[in-house]
């Protein structure tokens, strides 16, 4: 009797082994099924739910359309860049650093703005396309600030002689004097005689800014200075541009800045802004209030004021 429990007892104990790893072996080889996310209701009452989804899935911020361009190289030979976020077809064009090293806190500027439309998507209204040309005199931005790229406040030359050079390119010529309204070979910057170059467009980096205008059809455009802490109209004998007087009341409005219907203060000949009024497009001079700082809450609500202003 003892041998037949115990025959008993051997086969019960082989049979559950069998099963214990054959239920093993399909648990080891079936597919891994990942679950749908879960939707939680938008509510007081809602709970985080755990789903083991991937955490590299790209953001928002990582889906917006980004380009950038080669516009024209320097002097000295290096690329002016454009960048370009969203494709709708109203273009609104943000210009930073047209006196390099000099007023290197508007091409700080102009990388903060680069930064938040990154991040901020969503604030660039789908029928408009931003381009942004954080440096339009690198040669002047690399005298001062070593570098033609994005740069930290703790890299700027503290030398008065190298700032004041930054404000130049390569041909010692002022930018800023070298477009065709009221263009002049000796130019004003304060009580300093400039050179306005050769002829109108004589630099290439005013040559890559005016080909690219002429390619688009921008219906804005803001450059920054500094610094005197306004809005300015631009106009070219002919008035300023309805458009011109709406966007210079928007910004200044948001930012706090004052509004000016134009620049004053001295003779301005070759300027930009001016040259673009005498072309049909608006545009506005924003001159942040010193040097140093880019004023960013102020220029953010200034930007996000135009972007709006352009949603349909």
């Amino acid at each position: 009797m003892k041998k037949i429990i115990i025959a008993v007892v051997v086969v019960l104990l082989a049979l559950g082994g069998y099963l214990v790893y054959n239920n093993f072996l399909i648990t080891k080889n079936a597919p891994i099924i990942n679950e749908a996310p879960v939707t939680v209701p938008n509510n007081s009452d809602a709970v985080t739910v755990e789903n083991n989804l991937p955490t590299n899935v790209p953001s928002q911020a990582e889906n917006i359309d980004t380009t950038k361009t080669v516009i024209g190289k320097s002097v000295d030979g290096t690329n002016i860049m454009a960048y370009h976020y969203g494709t709708g077809d109203t273009e609104i064009l943000f210009v930073g650093g047209i006196h390099g090293g000099y007023e290197w806190n508007t091409v700080l500027l102009a990388y903060s703005m680069m930064d938040y439309v990154k991040e901020n998507p969503s604030v660039i209204p789908k029928n408009v396309k931003v381009t942004i040309i954080p440096v339009m005199n690198p040669d002047g931005l690399m005298k001062v600030v070593g570098t033609t790229e994005k740069f930290a406040p703790a890299d700027v030359s503290t030398d008065d002689n190298v700032l004041t050079s930054g404000r130049f390119n390569a041909h010692t010529v002022d930018l800023n004097r070298n477009f065709d309204c009221d263009w002049k070979s000796s130019g004003v910057w304060q009580n300093k005689t400039v050179s306005g170059g050769s002829e109108a467009f004589s630099e290439p980096e005013s040559k890559a800014v005016r080909d690219y205008i002429q390619k688009h059809a921008l219906a804005g455009v803001v450059v920054w200075y500094s610094a005197s802490g306004g809005v300015f109209s631009s106009s070219c004998h002919d008035g300023v541009l309805s458009e011109t007087k709406t966007l210079t009341n928007l910004y200044a409005s948001a930012s706090g800045y004052k509004a000016y219907s134009s620049f004053n203060f001295y003779e301005i000949t070759g300027d930009m802004v001016n040259w673009l009024a005498k072309k049909g497009v608006p545009a506005i001079s924003v001159l942040l209030t010193n040097h140093t700082d880019i004023e960013w809450d102020k220029n953010k609500a200034g930007i996000d004021a135009l972007l709006m202003h352009y949603k349909k």
